[in-house]
């Protein structure tokens, strides 16, 4: 069964092409510059195909755009794929659910509704998702599409967990709480913890930490998400590449006040020019920031201490609101690839259980034990995949 993910943006659209049931990927590329000139990029993932790089092609809307991908698929000398017909359903990546949607479900004409419904809060995101999920339905009629949410997998966190501290009307009237995100990437890292333990997911406490230029920490309990780092929006939880992270809503106003900021201009700098590129002045980039500090920079150490500072403190407290923890996930950018971050974590935590193996830890984008073999809790890294996860969720659906 061949799947195709579509993650549409406002001007970009990334896509990929998996048979979910083996896990292996056809193709995958993205469609930049929609509206503006057009870039497109294909790499075929199978033996003597040629890739195109940022090629030039017109893409006036989402719908050019779609085609352009279907073409590429289907070329007679580097498509991966003979025909349309070998396309069986279609997964739509969408960033918000709200409460209406607690799992990954089959489009119709009431789920589009439910999504457009989403659109206030998430305005950048939902309404770019649904114009690929049209663009879709229009060029592939008769084709099951499924929108997966990023949202959902933490519907499962109880009241006490998502409600924010607010007089109780602006969750009734606006539905002012936590919702989450990344919550893709975690049910498939917590999946495939339970995988490599050979140990039912409902057994297992988990904490995933999803670490890279946007960051959230999960607390998964028996499969579930019961708590995660991440709020109303991506804005919340520990300080990101260029997010502040959780902060003193006062400071908002005496920014404001003092320096004559509008909303948006201080929203802008909560989203764009803060976290550890505002804490460096250098960089967003973690790899910058571990060189700049080795050249004598200090405000680039601080910046990275402060953010493994803040995943430790999240791990800790959600061993204290499972009552325990079997498992800490290490995965995304930062979390698959950073030995020294993941080891800053990890320090201090044995007495909860974590024993670090220095050299396990020594890896890469590997899904692998890196806590030694006498841990009472595992720590894993797992490269996240959340193209295959919406392709299952798409595939289980369909069928």
């Amino acid at each position: 069964m061949n799947v195709l993910v579509i993650n549409a943006g406002s001007s970009s659209l990334k896509y990929q092409l998996l048979n979910p049931e083996t896990g292996d990927l056809l193709a995958k590329g993205l469609c930049e510059r929609i509206g503006i000139d057009g870039k497109f990029t294909y790499k075929p993932q199978i033996a003597g195909k040629e890739k195109l790089d940022a090629v030039d092609v017109a893409m006036p809307t989402h719908n050019e755009a779609i085609k352009t991908v279907l073409d590429a698929l289907v070329d007679p000398k580097n498509g991966v794929i003979g025909s349309m017909k070998e396309i069986d359903a279609v997964g739509h990546r969408v960033v918000h659910g709200g409460e209406r949607f607690a799992r990954s479900v089959v489009i119709n004409d009431e789920v589009m509704k439910a999504i457009e419904d989403c659109n206030p809060l998430a305005p950048l995101h939902n309404p770019a998702n649904i114009i690929g999920i049209k663009a879709c339905q229009a060029l592939m009629p008769g084709v099951s599409m499924v929108a997966v949410f990023d949202t959902a997998f933490h519907q499962t966190m109880p009241p006490v967990a998502y409600m924010y501290a607010l007089p109780y009307e602006y969750y009734e009237q606006d539905k002012v709480r936590r919702y989450g995100f990344h919550g893709t990437s975690h049910k498939y890292v917590s999946q495939r913890a339970a995988a490599m333990l050979d140990t039912p997911i409902e057994k297992l406490k988990i904490i995933s930490c999803h670490l890279g230029n946007g960051s959230s920490v999960t607390a998964v309990d028996g499969g579930k998400s019961v708590d995660t780092s991440m709020g109303f929006t991506p804005l919340a939880g520990v300080l990101m590449g260029t997010r502040s992270g959780d902060l003193d809503a006062g400071i908002i106003q005496y920014l404001m006040e003092r320096r004559g900021y509008t909303i948006e201009e201080m929203l802008n700098i909560l989203n764009k020019k803060s976290g550890v590129q505002g804490i460096s002045g250098i960089s967003s980039d973690f790899r910058d920031l571990e060189n700049a500090f080795k050249d004598g920079i200090e405000r680039a150490g601080l910046a990275v201490d402060m953010f493994n500072y803040g995943v430790k403190k999240l791990i800790g407290a959600y061993a204290a609101a499972m009552g325990g923890v079997d498992v800490i996930i290490f995965t995304a950018g930062v979390g698959e690839n950073s030995a020294s971050q993941r080891m800053a974590i990890a320090s201090g935590l044995e007495f909860m259980g974590v024993k670090m193996d220095p050299e396990a830890n020594k890896v890469r984008g590997k899904e692998t034990v890196i806590s030694a073999p006498d841990s009472k809790v595992k720590v894993l890294l797992i490269p996240t995949n959340e193209e295959l996860m919406i392709a299952l969720d798409t595939m289980n659906l369909v069928k």
